[in-house]
């Protein structure tokens, strides 16, 4: 292999160089220029799975990749030169296909203008006088928009503004003596349960007849599963030549969409139907490639609307969550160390801790509570984590509390699998409705006199699955901090490590503390926090300047 992989400095992992390699010796190039190809596809390689969907060349490299031959205007080749920009062909695809789709849908939106809409907006939305109301403002648009953005922080009520919006269209429909048909859909299980939860919550509130409130469904599903996923391949059963059935699709979330999911999604929607995306923009991106929503965002402000009002998230922990968005790091630090039972820093021993918290959890277990109030309360706490490895990483952790909860006696480990046990999926398996980031507890089966483990369904069924069949998995009594998006918990313990390192942005630390509803203690030091919260996620890629474009 051309480059030395035992340079240590090097961040290539084993595929990038292989990947690299095997371009690079497929060139009629030099061994001089071999090399150079051969560094530059292993960036390429290793910044796409660090969330970049291209990296940016200068002229001597541009001139070298139109060199090598690994680029044609003929057929469709490995790499995709853009300008100075250097794509793997396949993401530059999805790239592209979004831009392009995005366009047609901002080309056929059309207004829709009449007495009705004044008198359904004042009936779901009171107008304020002295201020604006923004939840009103989004229905506006979305009424007068085939693609539409409902953005904001904790709180400011995305949820119960679409479930109003979603009332309103379908009365809107009505008056034409047709209904919609409505998909509401996240990325995770977690984040389609919560969705569920509010819509079934926000509907009864709604100020509309029984038979249209009939018409919201309530069933959210996963993106994947709306789609039709086809492991182990990358595609799905609905696509641009077999479309979805649906009028309209929500998805909550958002901002944990990658680009080619996004672009698969967009795809597959028929011709003439509308998507809502709810989300904040604020949050981590997606752990694949692109930062969409915060592109799409940014490069459409007509097609957006930012909900400004908290109605839930109040106290100290939203005066940390606007210090860190805002970058305000000496104020966020000083908010962590004045006195209060909301936010805090941790003073106890971690371990120690983490296991005290635990331990109600377990008591429940013990008690022979039913699964749901036993998945309830292991709900209520949860250790994020920055990284998953090294010290004070979730794989350390994890190990740790098992050990300190072995030795008080709380759970009894023979095993890989023991009572108690809570894991993560962190592999999609669409055959066993098992996806990426769902959370089992392992728990005694009585009727079958062993252990199983159960997971609590969007839907609100239970599955059992026994322990050899639960597909890719974790321990979690920590988790990541991306893991996290989509979930919400009573209270929160973000856990830094000693030293600085690339996972480590003002984003990550922004969606750990917007994870904790009432209570949120943070475990790091000062040096550790405060430049974290001075960096930022910047993802290079081309799809902000390619909607703004076509939005001119």
């Amino acid at each position: 292999m051309l480059l030395n992989t035992a340079n240590k400095e090097q961040p290539f992992s084993r595929l990038d160089l292989a990947f690299s390699h095997f371009l690079a010796q497929r060139t009629s190039l030099g061994t001089k220029q071999k090399v150079a190809v051969e560094l530059l596809l292993a960036n390429l390689s290793y910044q796409q799975s660090q969330g970049h969907s291209c990296i940016m060349l200068d002229e001597a490299e541009e001139q070298l990749i139109l060199d090598s031959g690994l680029i044609s205007t003929e057929q469709i080749a490995p790499l995709k030169l853009e300008h100075n920009r250097l794509y793997l062909h396949r993401y530059w695809f999805y790239e592209n296909r979004l831009a392009e789709q995005i366009k047609v849908f901002l080309l056929y939106s059309s207004p829709e203008s009449g007495p009705e809409n004044a008198l359904l907006l004042d009936r779901y939305f009171i107008e304020l006088i002295d201020e604006t109301d923004w939840q009103r403002e989004a229905a506006k648009k979305v009424m007068s928009q085939s693609f539409s953005i409902i953005t904001g922080g904790p709180g400011t009520g995305k949820t119960t503004t679409v479930v109003k919006i979603l009332a309103l269209l379908q009365e809107l429909a009505a008056i034409e003596q047709h209904s919609l048909h409505i998909a509401l859909a996240a990325p995770t299980g977690k984040a389609a349960m919560r969705l569920q939860e509010s819509i079934g919550f926000s509907k009864n509130a709604l100020p509309c007849s029984e038979h249209i409130k009939q018409r919201i469904p309530e069933t959210v599903t996963t993106l994947h599963r709306l789609l039709g996923a086809r492991p182990p391949s990358p595609y799905f059963k609905h696509n641009s030549t077999q479309p979805l059935v649906y009028d309209l699709v929500v998805v909550d979330e958002a901002s944990m969409v990658d680009l080619a999911l996004m672009s698969k999604l967009v795809d597959a929607l028929k011709p003439g139907s509308r998507l809502i995306l709810l989300g904040d923009k604020d949050q981590l991106a997606s752990v694949e490639s692109g930062a969409v929503l915060a592109d799409l965002t940014a490069a459409l402000p007509m097609n957006t609307v930012e909900l400004k009002k908290s109605h839930r998230f109040q106290g100290e922990i939203k005066d940390l969550a606007i210090a860190v968005n805002s970058q305000l790091f000496e104020e966020a630090w000083d908010i962590l160390n004045k006195p209060s039972e909301q936010v805090a820093l941790l003073s106890d021993e971690l371990i120690g801790y983490i296991a005290m918290s635990y331990a109600s959890y377990l008591e429940k277990i013990n008690l022979g509570a039913e699964f749901v109030e036993v998945f309830a309360e292991f709900g209520r706490f949860q250790v994020l984590c920055s990284n998953r490895h090294g010290g004070h990483g979730v794989i350390d952790i994890n190990q740790k509390v098992e050990e300190k909860l072995q030795q008080q006696n709380k759970i009894h480990i023979a095993g890989q699998w023991y009572v108690g046990r809570p894991v993560m999926v962190t592999q999609n398996n669409a055959s066993m409705q098992l996806y990426n980031g769902d959370i089992g507890l392992c728990l005694y089966d009585k009727e079958a006199e062993k252990l199983a483990v159960y997971f609590l369904c969007s839907d609100g069924s239970v599955k059992k699955v026994l322990p050899s069949r639960v597909p890719e998995h974790e321990t979690v009594f920590a988790m990541t901090i991306h893991k996290s998006q989509g979930s919400e918990f009573e209270e929160c313990l973000c856990v830094l490590p000693d030293t600085i390192n690339p996972v480590l942005t003002k984003e990550l630390i922004y969606t750990a503390i917007t994870r904790a509803k009432n209570k949120l203690k943070i475990s790091g030091s000062y040096a550790v926090f405060s430049q974290a919260i001075q960096r930022r996620v910047v993802r290079t890629g081309g799809l902000h300047e390619k909607l703004l474009m076509d939005n001119r």
